[in-house]
């Protein structure tokens, strides 16, 4: 019988002699202090739920839920971002390290940075655009250093897409308008009417209080140029910046919030007035408008700071006929078709109307039915989820307005000019054509 080769003792690495090649020490001392920070990071927040303490949402957007098992790896992604929001003193901490950057280094904690991905240069370094290149065309942008929130003077916040998303487009803005064009003629060949009303941004509408300084100012501002020459040249395109402009002089101040991204009540009443003319010109002449008390809600910018302000805004009853107020109570979303009839009078649309729109849609819902004896709202951020229900509003609709803001407009972030909805959009209108 052949003689088995002896084999040591299974033995722990740290066990072995210091001589030995697979001698590794335990590092006991390190190893206990990493377990009890551990400890610490993970019970102090049970601890403190069993307490009372309840994690608050403090950027915009709700706190995640926890992810499902039946999700696959995407339970393991999702994991790390559940658990980020379920931090019961995360609040205190983000106002706690924002308050630090600020009085010990005199700017913002830099927290809310954002960007592409691409790095791009160093800060300061010098930068030229290639051969045949002119500035501020959609080409691949690499300035370092844009921010979720733009902090302006005397407290005012600007939304940081509103310059990254000119400076990055996800497509040429003449390839985006030109989806547009398309989407504009599948709706008319189908006997429709179509309007496109822009929103235009905060940034664009009250300049003043931006910084003098901050990542994408050049290239947003040539973009910006460019957008609105694009916009002009075409004559379904409602533009809206005299109107919000008159307004604002009108009332001694910026018809934008001061802490938000949104235009204020008098905004929403401008982009009623401008989309019922767009349908109907001359129907407004007898609306009027009368304000009726002040209402505050919370404002968005600061929650992607981490912080919670409020911000305020005139409310208005909008009578059209001189007399009869006929807004409504503001709508919570735009996930599914909110449709709102009322008797037809001479000086409302009393076509059937679509008005497919974003937050400013949302920002103006108690007004926009005000205008229209039969008027359906829907939203299109989150379309991919029922899109069949978006080809129906549009094939039930006499009239189809597309409201976007600038800046989603610039970026080319509408999922409405995608090649798929366009055709299928063409085939369901063309279906059920308007005589």
């Amino acid at each position: 019988m052949a003689n088995r080769p002896q084999q040591l003792p299974a033995v722990h690495e740290a066990w072995l002699p210091r001589e030995h090649a697979l001698h590794r020490p335990r590092h006991g001392g390190r190893q206990l202090t990493a377990l009890i920070c551990a400890l610490i990071f993970f019970a102090t927040p049970s601890l403190m739920w069993l307490g009372g303490a309840r994690p608050a949402e403090i950027e915009n957007h709700p706190l995640a839920g926890f992810p499902s098992i039946a999700s696959g790896w995407s339970f393991f992604t999702d994991l790390p971002t559940w658990a980020t929001d379920q931090l019961v003193f995360r609040a205190g901490a983000v106002t706690a390290a924002d308050a630090i950057s600020r009085t010990f280094f005199g700017e913002p904690a830099p927290f809310d940075q954002g960007g592409t991905g691409n790095p791009g240069p160093l800060p300061g370094s010098p930068q030229s655009p290639p051969a045949g290149q002119v500035p501020g065309q959609d080409t691949p942008h690499t300035e370092p250093g844009y921010r979720r929130v733009i902090e302006g003077g005397d407290g005012w916040l600007y939304y940081g897409f509103d310059v990254d998303g000119k400076c990055e487009p996800q497509r040429p803005m003449e390839q985006t308008f030109a989806h547009i064009d398309r989407l504009r003629e599948a709706v008319e060949s189908s006997g429709r009417k179509f309007v496109f009303v822009i929103a235009p941004d905060k940034t664009t509408m009250a300049p003043q209080h931006l910084p003098d300084s901050y990542a994408g100012k050049q290239c947003s501002r040539l973009a910006s140029q460019r957008f609105w020459r694009l916009a002009g040249s075409r004559d379904y395109v409602v533009d809206i910046r005299d109107e919000l402009a008159a307004q604002a002089q009108l009332l001694g101040r910026p018809v934008y919030f001061r802490n938000d991204t949104h235009w204020t009540d008098e905004g929403a009443i401008v982009l009623t007035r401008a989309i019922a003319e767009a349908v109907q010109p001359g129907v407004t002449k007898a609306w009027r408008a009368a304000g009726v008390g002040w209402v505050t809600g919370t404002a968005d910018l600061p929650r992607m700071l981490g912080r919670s302000e409020k911000k305020s805004t005139l409310r208005y009853e909008l009578r059209p006929d001189g007399q009869t107020d006929r807004t409504t109570e503001p709508l919570l979303d735009l996930e599914r078709p909110q449709h709102h009839t009322a008797s037809p009078i001479e000086q409302t649309v009393n076509s059937r109307t679509l008005v497919f729109g974003d937050s400013f849609a949302l920002a103006s819902s108690r007004y926009l039915p005000a205008g229209f004896s039969d008027l359906t709202i829907l939203g299109y951020p989150s379309m991919a989820d029922y899109e069949r229900t978006v080809l129906k509003a549009f094939t039930d609709a006499e009239v189809v307005v597309v409201q976007a803001v600038e800046r989603s407009v610039a970026a080319s972030t509408l999922p409405f000019i995608d090649e798929g909805f366009l055709q299928q959009a063409r085939q369901a209108m063309a279906r059920r054509p308007i005589r």
